[in-house]
């Protein structure tokens, strides 16, 4: 028995480890300062779409239409691009009468968010554009989006990120505990790599590509977690995303179990998907080729999701030996610090410090949704 408990404190500290260091690096470095994005003379130059994948978006899209539209200097309405992906509601009807260009595809077999992407980029990049935005279709953006998309570009930048909010962060427990983790993971992660240099990540809403870098690199990923596999592709081939953190987009996250549930499986399933496929390919570009610009991206992708990384230390600190106690206590010291730090630096409210006494239930539920995410 002794010797079980013993294999599985080993194999729960692998499996955490990587996770607890990436954490440390991250919260430390979102304390630095933040980088400044120069003014450039060239700004009001530069030529930006925004494309829109909308799949029966129809209850939506005029609220992010209507919010791009109110943005400081907008676009011309030609140049947003609403993408009606197998649509079967009015979305498209919609787009149009708000005097957008909207693209219609029809695929049965080449379903998602990334072929339709990779349809709209073809598309567009005939066009003289020096950059295109994604944004989702359930989603308002800041007024400043545009002017800080057309600093970035006119600086030579190849790829930015901005600040993923939840918009309905009022609407339960569910969202505001979903507010939070965005502002660790979208916001928080993203600053601390843009503070030392390093790329920050695709989050899949309000990231920017350079014409230039799309035609380098096309957007053929397909996956679920299309935008994480895009951004390995890009950091493989020396490109950096930058962070925008003085401008967001904010969406609507789950209310009902059912529904959140739906989410995450596609997303964590899928980042776990990417994980088993990537870490031995990038382990051995960093150990063969001395690409270190993917140690950190490969960090990344073995930080498991934050209520499975806190379930593995808590099973750790519960039945290991006290060595590894030890270090299970500090591991959860290290979550709790990264989560306040994470909500001071994205100021935030009475509620979300309020809410955070559910945080327990929501990993316990998310534990119970586990066999759906290994699917």
């Amino acid at each position: 028995m002794h010797t079980l408990i013993l294999i599985v404190a080993i194999l729960l500290t692998v499996l955490t480890l990587p996770g607890t260091l990436q954490l440390i690096f991250l919260t430390t470095a979102a304390l630095l300062p933040k980088r400044k994005i120069p003014v450039s003379e060239k700004a009001p130059e530069i030529q930006l779409a925004v494309v829109i994948p909308a799949h029966n978006e129809e209850a939506g899209i005029g609220n992010t239409l209507q919010s791009l539209q109110a943005c400081d200097h907008p676009l011309d309405n030609q140049n947003i691009f609403v993408v009606a992906d197998n649509c079967t509601d009015n979305t498209a009807d919609i787009a149009r009468k708000s005097g957008v260009s909207v693209i219609e595809r029809q695929n049965d077999q080449l379903r998602g968010k990334g072929y339709a992407l990779h349809y709209a980029f073809e598309k567009i990049l005939q066009q003289d554009f020096d950059g295109i935005i994604v944004i989702d279709a359930d989603t308002v953006v800041d007024k400043n989006l545009l002017d800080s998309y057309r600093q970035l570009f006119a600086n030579g930048e190849s790829a930015g990120q901005t600040a993923d909010r939840v918009k309905n962060a009022d609407a339960g427990i569910r969202p505001r505990l979903m507010h939070i983790a965005f502002l660790a993971f979208n916001y928080l992660r993203p600053l601390a790599r843009d503070n030392v240099n390093l790329s920050v990540g695709i989050l899949g809403n309000g990231f920017g590509l350079s014409a230039e870098t799309l035609r380098e690199i096309p957007y053929d990923s397909f996956s679920i977690v299309e935008d994480l596999e895009y951004h390995l592709r890009l950091i493989q081939a020396g490109k950096k995303v930058r962070f925008l953190h003085h401008t967001a987009v904010w969406s609507d996250m789950p209310v009902t179990g059912a529904d959140a549930q739906s989410q995450r499986e596609r997303w964590e399933g899928g980042r776990l998907r990417i994980l088993k496929e990537q870490v031995p390919r990038l382990a051995r570009q960093i150990i063969t080729k001395g690409n270190t610009s993917l140690i950190e991206p490969l960090f990344e992708l073995l930080l498991l999701p934050l209520a499975f990384h806190v379930l593995l230390l808590v099973t750790l600190l519960l039945i290991g030996p006290l060595p590894f106690r030890l270090y299970a206590l500090s591991g959860l010291l290290v979550v709790v610090i990264h989560v306040l730090t994470a909500m001071l630096l994205g100021k935030a409210t009475w509620q979300d410090w309020k809410a955070l006494m559910a945080a327990p239930f929501y990993i316990i539920w998310k534990a119970t949704r586990l066999g759906g995410i290994l699917k």
